[in-house]
């Protein structure tokens, strides 16, 4: 067995070759099939038009047949008439007519090539492991170019017109519909300076420079001028977003470097259109002036606001579309591909950004549609896009390859070794730079690690060499020595910096991607801070980031929801609503890994009945009650039952109305807060020793240790007199104030003597055991009326006198 399975693993690696091979010896009809004609689509020739051949004397008596076979019509065998024979060639059977299905064979051919490449380097984990992808596909179109060119033949080239209307806007479209749009908007300020900024440094540092290179006597280069070198500095400064995905996605770096590079390699595409456009304009002018310097400042505005502007404008179709597919759901996804490449295409048509339009309308259109189409479309949508996109990258790689074959070159050693020089020097100074700006801004500062990264991934791609290609003969001389020097940095950014980066990655110890996606308590998290943060920053008066997010989505709430989301979905609270996607995204995975035993426990026990309040649980058996006794109840609990502050069903701090009960709330709680201090201080009087060495306390803390022992005052006869329950002397509550005068004992008028003196206090005088002088017990009481007399005959707690008044006032 052993043996078995070591002959076995030969054959499993040899498989990719045989994938190779086979590719290759399905593009042989290409190399013998009409002299080999380049295809139209991918060459300069204009598309060639077969028309159909018509056999038979009879009209609608049409057959397809080749152009090179002659039809003969021989005469019949007629025996009503004359009897002469007629005689004509036999039916083709068979026949081969490729030039009818040249194009869309050739096309066919191109991507399943691409498709077989892109599997066999997958199915070889050493080599993919340490060579991007990018880097194999290249090497495949500089074989296969060589292959075509080896035949005789010339191998074709990749126009610009195909490559900016078919195969860039799918990958535009993958990285805008799916873009982390949190993440894209927290650092939009730093994105925004690298795109703009840099790219402007990084196009005029190298036009200058390559004008300074062009003047040196002896190089050659003196007829290059500076708008020309202005211009190719534009073209090779810009950050391609194909070569950034098809490496970043491989080393899977961090979110934050990820979407700076990625975002950077986005949004320069409008100063990148604008410095193309105006150099090109410019460079057909005698005289450059001031009001053209201004008109194209002016330009880069109406370029990158209008690509947005176009795509918002789709966007908001697509999505107020799908709100009435409810009942076709079959042509959902195709609202979503429509829309986006009308916006692409409509921006193309008046100069304007096509990415920028692109990305506008996933971002505007994604969160509404997903709101209204039904999950099977919403999985068409996202494995269309991430097959179109891969299948358009795949083969742009290829095609950089065979034009690199099929073009003509013009090498100058000086120009090319100082673009590269000047290309990576221009972007370490910009990012170095930039970075220092943005730090001081920065709540998380970016390390210089981070900035290394980001400097080291600026790859250049297909972009720059479509553009080249773009050039006029007639006015760029140069362009073959352009695009010599733009396809060898483009190969050392893919090739060297591509294949070294992830080792330096892994060597920095660069944060890597989380592959775990984030729980529902981390999402419920993170947007009760993001209220929180808008809450401090209204306090604060500070309009940041958060406040403006707010008021966004209070605008998004009030008004678009409920014109672009259709149903009950548009007045669903946020909580519930991302509950509902977040059960539904796990059961999807949950199906696709094909097993329900893997369900975690955490979430066994909750349904989506518990939030839905139409849809009920089991009804619990009630015990039934009478309408008479049910409203006795609802009565009872009116009037006992303390109302509550009004429950919202979400959190909204724009959408807390009034309570009218709030006032009634205050006074009951300051009611209850005075009750609590003045029984505090009753019992703080009652228990806690005074300062002064004759006050009541003092007094009846020293009576309670010994009552016999206490004298009182001799001329105390017609003060009030304390009496002590010598039973239980501890007790507070045998303490009892005796007021002579409410006897109906006469007393004078207290002199100031006594006045100061206060309270004097006299023992209790007993005449007999038993007998009490507040009350006496009657002959027929019990014990137990006896006990609720005494209790009844306590006075309580009086009330705290104020500072400066004797315990018993004086009119009493």
């Amino acid at each position: 067995m052993q043996a078995k399975g070591s002959r076995g693993a030969p054959s499993l690696r040899a498989l990719p070759f045989l994938f190779i091979v086979a590719a290759l010896l399905g593009l042989l009809p290409l190399l013998h099939s009409h002299g080999l004609q380049p295809n139209p689509m991918l060459a300069s020739e204009p598309p060639h038009h077969y028309p159909a051949v018509i056999s038979g004397s009879e009209p609608g008596d049409f057959t397809a047949a080749p152009l090179d076979v002659s039809q003969e019509i021989r005469p019949l065998t007629n025996h009503t008439s004359t009897g002469h024979a007629k005689y004509r060639k036999a039916f083709p059977v068979l026949g081969i007519d490729y030039t009818h299905v040249r194009i869309p064979f050739e096309i066919s051919l191109w991507i399943l090539l691409a498709c077989l490449m892109k599997l066999g380097f997958h199915v070889i984990p050493s080599v993919s492991s340490i060579v991007p992808e990018s880097c194999l596909l290249i090497v495949v179109g500089l074989l296969v170019g060589g292959l075509i060119k080896g035949v005789g033949e010339s191998p074709p080239i990749l126009k610009s017109d195909i490559f900016f209307l078919f195969l860039l806007p799918p990958i535009i479209l993958d990285a805008g519909y799916f873009l982390p749009l949190r993440q894209f908007t927290e650092n939009l300020g730093t994105i925004l300076i690298f795109a703009v900024v840099g790219t402007l440094w990084n196009a005029f540092f190298l036009g200058g420079l390559m004008y300074a290179v062009c003047q040196i006597s002896g190089t050659g280069l003196g007829h290059i001028g500076l708008l020309a070198n202005l211009l190719f500095g534009s073209i090779i400064s810009a950050v391609d977003p194909v070569a950034v995905l098809a490496v970043f996605e491989e080393i899977h770096i961090n979110e934050l470097l990820h979407i700076l590079v990625f975002g950077e390699s986005l949004l320069n595409d409008a100063v990148t259109v604008v410095l193309y456009h105006l150099f090109e304009e410019y460079a057909n002018f005698e005289q450059v002036t001031v009001l053209d310097i201004i008109l194209g400042f002016l330009s880069f505005f109406v370029v990158s606001l209008g690509g947005i502007f176009v795509g918002v404008i789709y966007g908001v179709i697509a999505a107020f579309t799908s709100r009435f597919t409810s009942h076709i759901r079959v042509i959902e996804p195709l609202f979503v591909f429509l829309y986006s490449y009308m916006a692409y295409l409509s921006a193309e048509l008046f100069h304007l950004s096509g990415i920028m339009a692109l990305i506008a309308s996933g971002v505007v259109m994604r969160p509404y549609v997903e709101a209204n189409i039904s999950h099977k479309s919403h999985t068409t949508i996202k494995y269309f896009l991430k097959m179109w996109s891969s299948v358009s990258e795949t083969l742009i790689f290829i095609f950089l390859g065979v034009s690199t074959v099929a073009g003509n070159h013009y090498w100058n050693w000086t120009f090319i070794i100082s673009t590269l020089i000047f290309c990576l020097i221009a972007r370490v100074l910009g990012v170095l730079g930039l970075t220092w700006f943005i730090n001081k801004f920065r709540i998380v500062k970016l390390t210089p690690k981070d900035q290394f990264i980001i400097a080291y991934g600026g790859l250049r791609g297909a972009i720059a060499f479509s553009l080249g290609y773009l050039l006029d003969y007639k006015h760029f001389d140069m362009r073959d020595m352009f695009l010599t020097a733009i396809i060898t940095v483009i190969f050392f950014t893919v090739f060297v910096q591509g294949m070294t980066i992830r080792p330096l990655v892994d060597l920095l110890a660069v944060k890597k991607k989380q592959e775990t996606k984030r729980s529902i308590n981390e999402e419920i998290h993170t947007q009760f801070l993001d209220h929180l943060l808008t809450g401090i920053e209204d306090i604060c008066g500070h309009y940041g980031h958060h406040h403006w997010k707010d008021k966004l989505n209070r605008f998004n709430k009030k008004y678009m929801k409920k014109c672009l989301i259709a149903g009950e979905r548009s007045k669903e609270p946020q909580l519930i609503a991302f509950y509902h996607k977040m059960e539904m995204k796990q059961a999807i995975e949950l199906v696709e890994s094909g097993g329900l035993g893997k369900i975690p426990s955490a979430i066994s026990t909750v349904s989506m009945q518990n939030i839905n309040p139409k849809a009920l649980p089991v009804k619990r058996i009630l015990p039934a009650l009478s309408k008479d006794k049910e409203e006795e109840i609802r009565k009872i609990l009116r009037n006992n039952l303390q109302k509550t502050r009004q429950r919202l069903r979400s959190y909204n701090r724009h959408t807390l109305v009034a309570d009218p009960y709030e006032e009634a709330w205050n006074q009951m709680l300051l009611r209850r807060q005075k009750a609590r201090q003045l029984e505090q201080k009753i019992n703080n009087y009652l228990t806690v020793p005074a300062h002064k060495l004759d006050s009541p306390t003092m007094s009846r803390a020293r009576i309670g240790s010994d009552p016999l022992a206490y004298e009182p005052k001799s001329d105390s006869g017609n003060l009030p007199i304390i009496t002590i329950d010598p039973a239980s002397p501890q007790s507070p509550e045998s303490v009892d104030l005796v007021n002579e005068e409410l006897k109906g004992l006469s007393r004078l008028p207290p002199s100031p003597e006594e006045d100061e003196e206060g309270l004097v206090m006299h023992v209790k005088e007993s005449s007999s055991p038993g007998t009490d002088d507040v009350f006496t017990p009657g002959a027929g009481d019990s014990p137990s009326n006896q006990r609720m007399m005494r209790c009844l005959s306590d006075p309580g707690p009086q009330p705290e006198p104020e500072e400066g008044e004797p315990f018993i006032r004086k009119g009493q």
